[in-house]
């Protein structure tokens, strides 16, 4: 058998939906207070009820919330390591992943965000493989499997002994910088991820800069504009794309938010998903325009979770327009969607089309 530790961080992603952009600090409670519900209990059960070798575990799970409560009923046999209090901290997944290190864990499993990866980092460094559950609200490591149903995909594998491991970076990025509409992320360290080819996400590639790229953002930002129609909501997902839009129209722009403008007029700004839905209420059409994160190809499920599933499906399918650059395109084989609902981002997947130049568009495949 072979002996896996579990940890879970139970706020990370909170803050998402609520449009708070994580949950560091005393943002938790800020999130509570909006209506937050916690997402990585969720994760992990999707997680745990896929793997099918579950025989062939011996699960440390930390207490509580942070572990041991989702896997009771789960039919994997388990021993609880450690104690942890009411309020749990980063404290507390250091100190349990330390604790899991002594009693000679296989595998660690993980589920939070990229402020979770920096404390497993912090933690065991290269020291034993893991399995990132991606549950937080930026996820820019590449850490991260692409869901939790692949991260079950990648436990098998480990557990059959035909899966490899190699050093992925831990990114983070200053949430109060984010809060001011400012981007700046750092490379902490590395993990050793176990990886199956298009079961773990690559890193955040940033928007080049330079003349052709910004012309080619210009030209995608006057035909979007060109074919706006009287009368309708656009929600303008996050990105330096998106907000060429705004720049054309003069408008301020949320460049890690999502703003709503109507008949080339800003009417929300920094919406969470109930301001969302709220405007969609007021409105009879809506288009929603986003662009995909480069270097992973997700258009939903990071940095833009206020954009949830009853969101989508009260926009509709037919209703998404996607925008990127010809060059950040190039290095992406699919585009992939994680909202945290498995059967919803079923639904979306298939082919699509992405507007790439001035009325250009080429077609890509969902995964």
């Amino acid at each position: 058998m072979k002996r896996i530790g579990l940890i879970i961080n139970p706020i990370a992603g909170m803050g998402g939906s609520v449009g708070l952009k994580g949950t560091d600090g005393d943002i938790y409670q800020k999130a509570l207070k909006m209506g937050a519900i916690p997402i990585t209990p969720l994760r992990i059960n999707e997680v745990l009820s896929h793997i099918k070798h579950k025989e062939m575990i011996l699960m440390l799970v930390a207490p509580g919330k942070m572990g041991e409560d989702v896997i009771k009923g789960m039919n994997i046999e388990f021993e609880v390591i450690g104690k942890i209090g009411e309020i749990t901290t980063a404290e507390d997944t250091k100190r349990l992943a330390k604790q899991m290190l002594h009693e000679d864990i296989d595998l660690l499993i993980f589920c939070g965000g990229d402020g979770t990866a920096r404390d497993i980092y912090d933690a065991i460094g290269l020291k034993k493989p893991v399995v990132a559950v991606p549950g937080g609200v930026k996820m820019f490591s590449s850490v991260f499997s692409i869901n939790s149903i692949a991260a079950a995909q990648i436990i098998d594998g480990f557990l059959e002994d035909v899966i490899e491991d190699e050093d992925r970076e831990v990114l983070d990025i200053d949430e109060k910088l984010v809060r001011k509409d400012m981007l700046k992320s750092t490379l902490y360290g590395y993990l050793k991820v176990l990886k199956i080819r298009n079961l773990v996400q690559a890193g955040k590639i940033g928007s080049k800069f330079g003349r052709t790229i910004e012309e080619n953002k210009h030209e995608i930002a006057q035909f979007v504009i060109e074919d706006m129609k009287k009368n309708t909501l656009y929600l303008l997902g996050p990105g330096t794309t998106v907000k060429t839009i705004t720049n054309n129209l003069g408008l301020p722009k949320t460049l890690l938010g999502i703003d709503a403008i109507n008949n080339r007029m800003i009417v929300g700004k920094d919406l969470n998903e109930k301001s969302i839905f709220e405007l969609l209420g007021e409105f009879d059409d809506a288009e929603l325009i986003i662009s995909p994160i480069g270097g992973q190809g997700f258009i939903f499920g990071r940095g833009n979770k206020q954009i949830t599933p009853k969101v989508i499906k009260k926009i509709g399918k037919k209703n998404i327009r996607i925008i990127s650059t010809a060059d950040k395109m190039r290095n992406l084989r699919c585009l992939r969607v994680d909202t945290g609902d498995s059967e919803f981002d079923n639904e979306l997947k298939g082919l699509v089309k992405v507007i790439v130049g001035y009325k250009e568009q080429l077609v890509i495949q969902i995964e």
